[in-house]
């Protein structure tokens, strides 16, 4: 099969390669990249674990091919971390309310969660229930994950309080 270029921002960094036209995003991001944060489960776009930020947008990596973000910004798990490797308000809410236990959903949730939270800074309930719905665990019963979503809710209110010095 005839490989294309593309040339993309991924995690802030640029890359450029050359893949087969049926390289999935996914598949591009763990294999070209070396990120293997994003992880597939169920490869048909349902289960949410490959949820990746494509020009800010959350996306289900395996149904996107890797020719079509050409050009585009794409945030990993592994991207959402200040540099220096201090977690952000989303992983840190996650770790302290038990929001994960075997971890697999886990980069897709906060990938989810850091989109949601960008669109509606402060999600009721049902709001957040809705806006994970996609996002599937078999481990935590999810009132965790919910109250992480408050958590790092709170996080971004304090910030946006305390002199603007940073966004959520």
């Amino acid at each position: 099969m005839h490989e294309q270029s593309v040339r993309l921002s991924v995690n802030g960094y640029d890359v450029a390669a050359h893949v087969e036209p049926r390289m999935t995003l996914a598949d591009f991001l763990r294999e070209k990249c070396g990120l293997t944060g994003t992880h597939l489960g169920c490869e048909h776009g349902a289960c949410g674990a490959c949820t990746v930020l494509l020009d800010g947008y959350a996306v289900r990596s395996c149904l996107i091919f890797a020719v079509q973000v050409d050009g585009t910004e794409v945030t990993t798990v592994e991207g959402v971390a200040s540099p220096d490797g201090e977690l952000s308000p989303v992983q840190k809410a996650m770790r302290e309310c038990h929001g994960l236990q075997c971890g697999f959903c886990t980069p897709g949730f906060v990938m989810s969660i850091t989109a949601l939270l960008r669109d509606n800074p402060h999600p009721t309930d049902a709001e957040i229930r809705e806006g994970l719905s996609g996002n599937f665990c078999r481990c935590t019963g999810y009132q965790g994950i919910v109250h992480a979503v408050h958590r790092a809710a709170e996080a971004g209110l304090a910030r946006q309080t305390d002199g603007g010095r940073e966004s959520p």
